[in-house]
């Protein structure tokens, strides 16, 4: 979720007239909170891997799109899914081979501690269900989220998502502790961030409210890109444990070989978490999400309270959830995410050398926040932020930006992700900053 998206006014853009139609139409039939990114939005009607075609037939490269984790239209994808599709699409409470087969196949990417599957339609509904889950199983009613954090678009989720709702959207039985930024105040925020969580429970206790879970996305992708110290991360999990919580890792944007280093980003902090959610990714662009899950967590849920999602894990969203695992396993995907990773936070650091606007460049794998500054000036350093993803957009790049001050650059192309791409990434950002 990108925090820096315009409103598209009809004033506010030089969009050709055929698009200046399709926005009217947007806003006459979709109402007003239907926003279309940049200035100029794009009117794609094509994707083929890394590229998006828009009507006039000019070709984008995405640098931002993790939800075609494999690439646009992958056909390997496109034939599992049509395939399936034309043979039978259904529920789960018809038995099935093809969804068990799938279960058995993602479950076996976790550790072997997260025995069940329960399988939703987005990650907004796998994030809800998960804290469902947890209060359940908890007894308690407070989760921990850090405060700009975005985890979905159910009542449950959105209050649990400071970036959309404000800190003021989150219920008083919730408590929000600082992002761990390895950035501003020398780290300060990273390496209090276990003690931060500490600090939380505590004041839950103190107002009688007892700690649900902590709930974290690996990347802290809302929160401005960050990639803290595993042991403070570890810490932060033991306090909650300590409580009587659970951990819950949100791996919509940070999971399926994101990273680089193995599947999961909860991964590489050496975490163990009671209950992983997924989403986007994990259908290559298909509506599907998943919740992992400790099997005792759910034993007393599911006979208590049970679960049913009518096309959650139906045979087509699974049939395509098989072919994204094939696909990354047999294209080398988290080790081109490695690669390819290294060598574009390579050509983003050399940018920072010649480029004084760029602060700080974090990365880990095919996912980057380069951090934008203009001395101290947070208000002049989002305003350039802006400028620099619309020119990207015209110069035929496109990405978006994140965190509470709307200064980051958010990098976070498909998997397949080429050298060659990272070389017109960075040529393309150099012009851009070129510009202040």
């Amino acid at each position: 979720m990108s925090q820096s998206s315009p409103t598209n006014a009809l004033a506010d853009t030089d969009a050709s007239p055929g698009d200046r139609a399709l926005l009217e139409r947007r806003a006459r039939l979709l109402g007003p909170t239907y926003r279309a990114f940049y200035r100029n939005p794009v009117h794609l009607v094509r994707g083929s891997g890394v590229w998006l075609y828009d009507a006039r037939g000019r070709k984008f490269l995405d640098a931002y799109n993790n939800v075609a984790s494999v690439g646009h239209c992958h056909p390997r994808v496109v034939e599992a899914l049509s395939g399936q599709a034309a043979t039978l699409n259904t529920h789960t409470r018809y038995l099935s081979e093809i969804i068990l087969d799938y279960a058995e196949k993602l479950l076996g990417t976790v550790p072997a501690h997260l025995g069940h599957a329960m399988f939703t339609c987005t990650g907004s509904e796998a994030n809800d269900l998960a804290i469902r889950i947890a209060q359940h199983s908890s007894g308690g009613t407070g989760v921990i989220i850090t405060d700009f954090a975005y985890h979905g678009a159910t009542i449950a989720t959105a209050q649990l998502s400071p970036a959309a709702v404000g800190a003021k959207g989150v219920p008083l039985h919730h408590r929000t502790v600082a992002a761990p930024d390895t950035f501003r105040d020398h780290g300060r925020a990273a390496h209090d961030f276990a003690k931060n969580v500490a600090a939380a429970i505590e004041d839950m206790r103190a107002q009688n409210i007892r700690p649900a879970a902590l709930l974290l996305d690996s990347a802290f992708s809302s929160d401005g890109i960050f990639f803290p110290d595993a042991a403070v991360m570890r810490e932060a999990a033991d306090q909650v444990r300590k409580a009587g919580g659970i951990l819950i890792a949100d791996e919509v944007q940070s999971g399926f070989g994101r990273l680089g280093q193995g599947m999961w980003g909860f991964a590489n902090y050496g975490l163990e978490p009671d209950i992983v959610t997924m989403g986007k990714p994990i259908g290559d662009g298909h509506p599907m999400g998943a919740v992992l899950v400790r099997p005792q967590l759910v034993s007393s849920f599911g006979s208590n309270t049970g679960y049913f999602n009518t096309f959650g894990g139906n045979p087509v969203a699974a049939a395509v959830g098989i072919a994204v695992l094939e696909v990354i396993e047999g294209e080398g995907l988290i080790e081109n995410a490695r690669m390819v990773g290294a060598y574009t936070a390579e050509l983003l650091r050399n940018l920072q050398t010649r480029r004084r606007m760029v602060g700080d460049v974090r990365h880990n794998g095919l996912y980057f926040g380069v951090e934008l500054t203009a001395d101290g000036d947070e208000a002049l350093a989002a305003s350039k932020t802006s400028s620099v993803v619309e020119a990207m957009r015209e110069d035929g790049v496109l990405i978006s930006s994140c965190g509470p001050r709307g200064n980051v650059l958010k990098i976070r192309p498909p998997l397949p992700f080429a050298r060659d791409n990272a070389e017109q990434l960075a040529e393309t950002l150099d012009r851009a900053l070129s510009n202040w």
